[in-house]
């Protein structure tokens, strides 16, 4: 396992959890990072992005203003505070590491992918 991902879990709608993700056996610091989530019966979808040293991130419309994603390079970890959870919200979670150093929305631009972190949001 290269990515672990953390941290998912039950929580009320409102709520908030951080989700983390560590790299083990190899660094993902010249990685640009991406979380992307995966609810029931639906495809892969793009969460969050930040570029390799935190300058640059990106969000899908329906997370913006409510989740952070963030990374601590020191650590090789990067980071999805989620505030003012939704049931819409409710999926698996994955993080994965980016081909570029800037991140992408883009499913097939990740080349390294965690195991997945289940997060439910109870209305």
């Amino acid at each position: 396992v290269q990515l672990q991902a953390s941290g998912g879990g039950l929580v009320q709608t409102g709520g908030s959890l951080r989700l983390s993700c560590s790299a083990s056996r190899r660094t993902f610091r010249n990685n640009g990072m991406g979380w992307f989530r995966q609810a029931s019966g639906k495809e892969r979808e793009f969460v969050a992005t930040i570029s390799w040293n935190g300058g640059g991130t990106y969000y899908t419309e329906s997370v913006k203003g409510r989740f952070i994603i963030s990374r601590d390079n020191a650590k090789d970890t990067a980071y999805l505070q989620m505030n003012n959870l939704e049931p819409e919200d409710t999926a698996v979670y994955y993080c994965a590491a980016a081909r570029s150093a800037s991140g992408s929305s883009r499913v097939d631009q990740y080349q390294y992918w965690g195991q997945g972190t289940l997060v439910t949001v109870s209305s």
